[in-house]
């Protein structure tokens, strides 16, 4: 999409673009992983106190929040950004490129700490005209899990009581200018499964004395294909994924064990159990028939993302009203997002935001070393966030 054809952002924000993107490449070149994020939390406490922010303080270990109060009544809105980097090497060639060896932000949560700030300094300069209050909560650790609920259990959600959370995830898969966006279940609950075989052991040249435990790994990482496609209603949608499997010691053993570990990924409680249960009889029955044991473990990190119907349709009709009905796409992810624990606890809405653009070169890939965005994205995501907070501070 052409830049002249983009969106319009309104000039209190146009004027923020240059220490946005200011923000977001020193954000960039200082990533930290999850739990880790030490002195992007300083960065983030010293930009809200110099924006001006109320309640600047830290939450969470390594996250921060911030309050701007309307110059009325009204409601409290939560606009939720997410700050750890993954260990990832950087191999973009930018010149603001990680100064963190073998850490990245290559999931865009840079984008989305400098959207937030630029955010803040626009509500702080507008306070006095808006009615209610704003709650900004910088998360850590969205990748590793257990962000969110740290937050909420430091109060993020009280004083003043939240009505609705808001947050959006930068897109390196849609067009800038764009948006993907729906109500129900959007983002998936991430099931890790751990799966250790037990065979007997021998020497490769007399197998008949032993149980090979690769050979009912790989038995058994066939049959679990028939968990989704055989298992489960053609209407529901999950996957089950085993991405690594260590065994073995050396060519001429016939190994004792092997170990698998993977993904389960669903929208419901009920589908999940139903994966899990379905995974246990296949394995046990494979195990039976080559005489191995097994172990299962699994943990779920957190709940689908579910969008409120309610909080999604009045954003749908902003983002037709801004984007246009033709730049809207409705398809949910298997991704897994933790910002779905604060919609559990409040109503909300969470979107991708484009920032994909092909035409000038710009079309990376989430958790890769090579990811990019278009940065005109940035004022965009900031604009459509100001647009959503007005219309839910005037209800």
């Amino acid at each position: 999409m052409a830049t002249a054809s983009l969106p319009p952002v309104r000039p209190a924000i146009r004027a923020l673009a240059d220490r946005l993107i200011a923000d977001r490449r020193h954000l960039h070149q200082h990533p930290e992983c999850s739990w880790q994020e030490h002195e992007t939390q300083r960065y983030l406490l010293r930009r809200l106190a110099e924006i001006g922010l109320a309640d600047v303080r830290p939450i969470a270990r390594t996250g921060a929040t911030a309050l701007v109060q309307g110059g009325r009544p009204g409601p409290c809105v939560l606009w939720r950004a997410d700050i750890d980097a993954l260990p990832v090497p950087e191999k973009t060639g930018l010149p603001f490129a990680s100064q963190n060896d073998g850490v990245m932000h290559a999931c865009g949560h840079d984008a989305h700490m400098a959207i937030a700030l630029a955010l803040a300094a626009w509500a702080q300069a507008e306070r006095h005209r808006l009615p209610g209050a704003i709650r900004f909560v910088f998360q850590p650790a969205e990748e590793a899990s257990g962000g969110a609920a740290a937050c909420i259990a430091d109060g993020v959600l009280e004083n003043p009581r939240v009505a609705v959370a808001l947050g959006l995830h930068i897109s390196a898969d849609i067009p800038i200018g764009a948006i993907n966006l729906a109500p129900g279940p959007f983002f998936a609950a991430p099931t890790a499964i751990r799966i250790e075989i037990t065979g007997r052991g021998g020497h490769a040249a007399a197998p008949h004395q032993s149980v090979d435990a690769v050979v009912v790994a790989a038995h058994a990482v066939t049959a679990l294909q028939t968990v989704v496609s055989r298992s489960l209603p053609p209407s529901e949608q999950a996957v089950l994924t085993i991405g690594k499997i260590q065994a073995g010691f050396r060519g001429n053993v016939i190994a004792e064990s092997a170990v698998m570990t993977g993904t389960i990924r669903t929208y419901s409680t009920s589908v999940r159990d139903l994966m899990i249960r379905r995974t246990e009889e296949i394995l046990a029955g494979v195990c039976a028939a080559f005489g191995a044991t097994f172990t299962l473990t699994h943990e779920t990190s957190c709940p689908p993302l579910v969008n409120d119907p309610v909080v999604t349709a009045d954003v749908l009709e902003l983002a037709r009203g801004y984007f246009g009905p033709d730049r809207i796409i409705g398809v949910p992810t298997m991704g897994a997002e933790d910002m779905s624990v604060f919609l559990e606890a409040r109503p909300g809405c969470y979107f991708w935001l484009g920032a994909r653009n092909e035409a000038r070169g710009i079309a990376g890939r989430h958790h890769d070393p090579g990811f990019v965005i278009d940065e005109d994205a940035l004022p965009l995501g900031a604009e459509f966030a100001a647009r959503i907070i007005e219309h839910f501070l005037a209800r």
